[in-house]
């Protein structure tokens, strides 16, 4: 393969514009999936994708695969579904990431909000270029997101995901469709929005080491030595305990770790609430930041607000509960104090596993009324649709230290 400049001739002069002598480094970044598609969106898949099964209108909840409900209220195009109307009598409509008006709204509130910037996730890579209609549907995405990228004046870099890739040769399906396809076809590094570390784009792969993930030592060490020789900053997507090689992750990558520009740990549902933060303080975070400093690697851990996923995989209703901002508030509370200024949030738009910090229903008035819908109210308090924005702006400005650190959170439920 014949590496592609992936260097712009100047910046886009879009609003708003993030300095990019540092772009990752000192932010706060949040996981966009951009995955979801309902029937009539014009796109290539033409089907209900993440929000249903087999590709059929939302309707019973056998047919379901996403926990919490969506506010609807902001879309430009919305899209009937099988689902009772909301408790306000309002129908239940759901939105396509497919629509360049649903991307741009995202974007539209980071920039409101103040998050920097988006790692857009990257399923799928492929030695094969043939026409494909998931692959295009995923691309078409990705170009709306460097696009609304430059309109808004946030950061993007591309996070591949090595979920359900051949162990055999997924190292040549991520360089292919680095070179051929962000690079080569869609470009996507050549925008001005594209972020840029220590003066190189970055990229993340997700999956590096872990038990469940393809790859050996030798394969994952091969793609990072790859990446930085064509002048990539590589974050790894690591497990959560990479440091000692244990329990998620596979034994011998300590020195791929140490390959690493940027280490981003796992942490979602690795511990159930707030005292469960506090431990991960002394036995993750702290000794983490202290290694990573040791080696001259960055520290970006993941930030998360809550999770459950009753009806993608039948697990229990509000499974680990947001608290009302307690438990991710507890979070950047404890990164801030041992020095950390760098963040992660899982995710953005994970309505699937209840992850989501876009705006959601805030009570039953929002959600059709059967069946069972994740609400923001759902642990007695109540809190506007918009609270888990504004709670994440609080959180990069905290780590910034623009805001003092206190153990509650500053941000005003409604």
């Amino acid at each position: 393969m014949i590496p592609i400049s992936p260097f712009p001739p100047g910046d886009d002069g879009a609003p708003d514009r993030l300095p990019s002598a540092g772009d990752v480094a000192g932010k706060l970044f949040a996981g966009y999936q951009g995955w979801f598609n309902a029937v009539g969106d014009g796109s290539p898949n033409n089907g209900w994708v993440h929000w249903s099964k087999n590709g059929g209108a939302p309707g019973d909840v056998s047919s379901i695969t996403f926990e919490l409900y969506p506010d609807i209220r902001e879309y430009a195009k919305l899209y009937e579904t099988g689902l009772p109307n909301l408790g306000d009598g309002r129908p239940a409509l759901l939105f396509s990431s497919y629509d360049k008006e649903t991307v741009d709204k995202h974007f539209e509130w980071m920039r409101t909000y103040g998050i920097d910037g988006a790692a857009l996730q990257r399923f799928g890579a492929s030695e094969d270029d043939s026409p494909h209609g998931w692959r295009a549907n995923r691309d078409s995405v990705a170009v709306k997101v460097k696009e609304a990228a430059e309109d808004y004046g946030r950061k993007f870099y591309v996070m591949y995901d090595t979920s359900g890739l051949r162990s055999e040769n997924w190292v040549r399906a991520v360089q292919h469709d680095w070179t051929e396809n962000v690079l080569r076809r869609m470009s996507l590094p050549s925008s001005g929005a594209y972020a840029r570390q220590d003066g190189k784009i970055v990229v993340c792969v997700w999956g590096i080491g872990f038990t469940d993930r393809p790859g050996t030592a030798e394969q994952a060490a091969e793609l990072i030595r790859w990446f930085r020789e064509q002048g990539a900053y590589v974050i790894g997507g690591v497990p959560t305990h990479w440091r000692t090689s244990e329990l998620d992750s596979k034994p011998g990558f300590l020195n791929v770790y140490k390959m690493l520009d940027m280490i981003s740990p796992w942490f979602v549902g690795r511990f159930g609430d707030e005292e469960g933060a506090d431990r991960f303080k002394t036995e993750r975070w702290q000794p983490d930041f202290e290694f990573a400093r040791q080696l001259g690697i960055a520290y970006q851990p993941v930030l998360w607000p809550g999770f459950a996923w009753s009806h993608l995989m039948s697990g229990p209703r509000n499974q680990i509960p947001r608290k009302h901002g307690d438990l991710m508030w507890r979070q950047a509370y404890h990164l801030k104090s041992i020095g950390i200024d760098t963040g992660y949030i899982a995710m953005f738009d994970e309505f699937d596993e209840g992850t989501a910090i876009a705006k959601a229903a805030e009570n039953g008035s929002m959600t059709p009324a059967s069946p069972y819908f994740l609400t923001l109210d759902a642990d007695g308090v109540e809190v506007s649709a918009d609270f888990y924005l504004r709670l994440a702006g609080d959180i990069r400005r905290l780590l910034a230290g623009e805001i003092p650190l206190t153990k509650e959170h500053p941000t005003p439920h409604k």
